[in-house]
């Protein structure tokens, strides 16, 4: 119930209450009557819209702050690591590679410390530099302070450091003195990061062998590649939490994941032998106009490849620089052995028992077959009278022909497999080639192979032929790889390789006699060491390169004879100044024999040779 105050209407006379009854009338000064008014009851319409109000904001209220509790206790922690994620940057670091060294621990290839200089253009504006000229601010100011150790021009520098990339690569391969200096000067946007960087100490030694790698750090030919599994290490990760600009934020999230080194291979290989032969290789292709040419040294008791030198060999460090090829034709070319391939020939007709080595033998320059087919020694001649012996040290094909008919068919090539022809050696290299045999179903191949035509071998496989005899008749795999060592520091060495008997410890001690008589009477007496009893072998054959007919002139052999340790094999592609082994290979056998003999220390031989005769 409210009340009302009624004021008088002008002239001092109160408003008339048609209803109200007559009162009596109060005097001046009287205080105003107060009338009661009745509660008017406010609409339905206007409550209700007052209450959706209220609840609308309850409600909106309510939201806020369940969505807030949701922000910031519920989801918190996830939308933070998801803005930290989007601020992490993630770089791989290559685990340093394994070194590769020759037998006393030579390096061959190693892996350096280097370093990367990146630039984040768009931090380089942040110099502020001293304010001269000399060290203005901004791009040209970093260059200038900058080019100096980079050993670059700073204008050049300059243009390299500006634009709106996050990353971009300066120079590769900086020394860790220079990169020191460059971390002093705290530049903003410059960057320097650590590498394993791959070097090679002794240039193009080895090199065929030894292969290279990518800017990866990944092998990509030679020992580099088929060992890397082995040789490479486990990379490494840093994560790094950066700013809108790609600045490390100080002090923000930095975690990382060490790279490991990987393993370290030992080889088989004498770093000193093998540059002999390179040197001595590369200068005789030079001296006779040789197309190219290969040298192996192979240690007979153990299978060890001491040497393997190919003329050209690239230079790992700089590999674009080779023209191109196999990385190691000494494994991957193939060629007809000629020659040097008769003394399959002979071990199989000691063995089978079909002769010896006294047995006579009339040799004529020509010879023909009663299919017809006529061989010829490699230059006219006078009828021979000449023993088995004879027939070898004086290289006669129409000789080799006689003896090696008594051979079935399946015999000839059942003993050239033996031999290892037609099958890889097993060499820990790629790319090695198994050689082939030309098509026996004809009337001249089944013969022609007996004195080292229609037959390819590669040279490694032509040498393993020699060192299986001087061997007692027991072929041992050749190998590369002696032994590994783990980063921490433990040696192992590799497996034993596989040891086969071929033919027989008295077949072998009869060929190795014959083999001496070519160089103490034969066509291999530029391949005698003074001191020493060499035993070995002569041999010239036509080649066939790009659809071009050529020459292969080669000598392998055996020194010490009578105890047996290497067998050195020299080989020549198209010589101009001669076309035959015993003129260009053979001496450069003598130097290289001489040189690793001396090497080994390996003493000279005991008593002279006891030789079988030669002619009748």
């Amino acid at each position: 119930m409210s009340s009302t105050t009624v004021r008088r209407a002008p002239g001092g006379r109160e408003p008339q209450d048609p209803a109200a009854k007559p009162t009596r009338s109060r005097g001046a000064g009287a205080p105003p009557i107060v009338v009661p008014r009745r509660e008017q009851p406010a609409p339905a319409g206007r409550r209700a819209r007052l209450l959706v109000l209220v609840v609308a904001i309850v409600l909106l209220l309510a939201t806020f702050a369940g969505r807030l509790v949701y922000v910031q206790a519920i989801s918190g922690p996830s939308l933070a690591q998801q803005a930290r994620d989007k601020r992490l940057s993630t770089y791989a670091v290559i685990g340093a590679r394994g070194q590769i060294t020759d037998r006393d621990g030579v390096a061959l290839a190693s892996s350096v410390e280097r370093y990367n200089i990146s630039v984040n253009q768009l931090l380089v504006g942040e110099y502020r530099g001293d304010g001269t000229d000399e060290d203005p601010p901004g791009a040209l100011g970093v260059a200038r302070r900058l080019a100096p150790l980079l050993e670059m021009d700073p204008a050049v520098l300059g243009g390299e450091l500006v634009g709106d990339r996050k990353f971009k690569y300066l120079v590769k391969g900086v020394l860790p003195t220079t990169a020191r200096e460059i971390f002093k000067m705290r530049l903003p946007g410059i960057n320097i990061d650590k590498v394993a960087d791959r070097v090679y100490p002794n240039g193009n030694l080895a090199g065929n062998v030894i292969g290279f790698v990518n800017s990866n750090g990944q092998g990509l030919e030679g020992l580099e590649a088929s060992l890397d599994e082995r040789l490479k290490g486990t990379p490494g990760t840093e994560v790094v939490e950066r700013g809108a600009k790609g600045q490390q934020v100080p002090g923000g999230y930095f975690e990382d994941t060490p790279a490991t080194t990987g393993d370290s291979v030992r080889l088989t290989l004498d770093s000193d032998i093998a540059w002999k032969a390179q040197s001595l290789l590369d200068a005789q292709v030079k001296a006779t106009g040789a197309d190219s040419g290969t040298v192996v040294v192979l240690d007979i008791p153990s299978g060890e490849l001491l040497a393997l030198a190919d003329s050209g060999a690239r230079d790992p460090n700089n590999p674009g620089a080779s023209s191109g090829g196999s990385l190691a034709p000494s494994i991957s070319n193939i060629f007809e052995p000629g020659s040097t391939g008769k003394v399959i020939t002979m071990a199989a007709v000691l063995e089978e028992g079909l002769v010896t080595p006294t047995d006579k033998w009339t040799v004529p320059y020509q010879y023909q077959l009663e299919n017809g087919q006529v061989f010829k020694d490699s230059h006219p001649h006078e009828t021979q009278h000449l023993t088995t012996t004879g027939v070898l040290a004086e290289s006669s094909n129409t000789g080799t022909v006689q003896i090696g008919s008594l051979l079935t068919t399946d015999q000839r090539y059942q003993w050239l497999e033996r031999f290892g022809l037609g099958t890889r050696t097993g060499i820990e290299l790629r790319g090695e080639s198994p050689g082939s045999f030309a098509d026996r179903n004809n009337n001249r191949t089944p013969y022609a192979v007996l004195f080292g035509q229609a037959v390819a071998v590669n040279a490694l496989q032509a040498t393993q032929v020699f060192a299986t005899v001087a061997n007692g008749g027991v072929r041992v795999q050749p190998h590369i790889i002696k032994g590994w060592t783990s980063p921490d520091g433990h040696y192992e060495d590799a497996d034993e390789p596989a040891r086969t008997r071929i033919i027989s410890d008295d077949t072998a001690s009869t060929l190795m006699s014959m083999l001496e008589s070519v160089v103490d009477d034969g066509t291999g007496s530029s391949a005698a060491i003074p001191g020493y009893r060499v035993a070995g072998k002569t041999g010239t054959a036509q080649n066939w390169v790009n659809g071009k007919q050529g020459i292969t002139a080669s000598f392998i052999g055996v020194v010490p004879a009578d105890e047996p340790r290497l067998a050195i094999s020299v080989i020549l592609h198209n010589p101009r100044s001669s076309e035959y082994g015993g003129v260009v290979a053979a001496p450069v056998f003598r130097d290289i024999g001489t040189y690793a003999l001396s090497e080994l220390g390996v003493p000279p031989s005991g008593a002279k040779a006891t030789l079988f005769p030669t002619t009748w």
